[in-house]
């Protein structure tokens, strides 16, 4: 595995699995916008949190990760895993549960996550020299054999603004999982319809055999966004 990262620009954003109680967003009181009011309601109402709720997971995201599983065969026992923007922990929970003991499990993030079970957590931006260095030794040298990445940029509501930064958060896991993962490893990551999906999507076809995107049940109809599943890498890290 390369020890030393590629350095790019530093990212801005955060991982798009913070839930309503981690932000305390309050439910009652005055001056709540009917905006905020209405997401509150349909997200308590919602049947993957009511289910999140009562499987354990920290985020109703657990539930597209196990849809992708189920239909791509993402996880096996034994598999080295990398989860990119993973606080709350959903989807490391998930991993950690499908390769079980004897696989590996590294977590990271920019915001803090509790602990998870059998998973190792590095705070800070992988696009930071010393992060990237701690996650590799995290590792311990070992290549991953799938990146999983459910990052996205806090939404300032303008497409101008959102879709950019979302992408570019689709291009930073993609050029990491090029350094971490062992020929033939897959790649899981969030992305949004819109510009520069396609330059996304071709930037993958490029580097695996297979790719295709995918849009979970548990995914809101209204969000544009898919997943990309990018399988059979088709070179490791040098």
């Amino acid at each position: 595995m390369a020890k030393q990262h590629r350095g790019r620009e530093r990212r801005t954003g955060r991982s798009g699995q913070a839930t309503a109680e981690q932000a305390q967003v309050k439910t009652s009181g005055a001056g709540r916008s009917k905006s905020s009011a209405g997401w509150l309601d349909e997200h308590f109402s919602d049947p993957y949190v009511k289910q999140s709720q009562i499987d354990g997971y920290r985020s109703r995201a657990s539930y597209k990760l196990l849809e992708l599983n189920e239909r791509d065969r993402l996880f096996r026992p034994g598999q080295v895993v990398l989860d990119l923007g993973a606080a709350p922990g959903g989807w490391s929970q998930v991993a950690a549960q499908l390769v079980g003991d004897a696989g590996m499990v590294v977590a990271s993030d920019i915001l803090p996550m509790d602990a998870v079970a059998g998973v190792r957590f590095v705070q800070g931006d992988f696009t930071d020299n010393d992060v990237y260095a701690a996650i590799v030794d995290a590792l311990e040298g070992r290549p991953a054999d799938l990146v999983i990445s459910d990052m996205a940029p806090n939404m300032s509501g303008m497409a101008a603004i959102d879709q950019p930064a979302a992408m570019y958060l689709a291009e930073l896991a993609l050029d990491m999982a090029q350094q971490v993962l062992k020929p033939g490893g897959t790649l899981v990551a969030k992305v949004f319809q819109g510009e520069g999906f396609d330059a996304v999507l071709q930037a993958c076809r490029q580097q695996f055999r297979r790719v295709v995107t995918r849009k979970p049940e548990a995914s809101r109809a209204r969000s544009r966004e898919v997943y990309l599943v990018a399988q059979d890498l088709k070179q490791g890290p040098e």
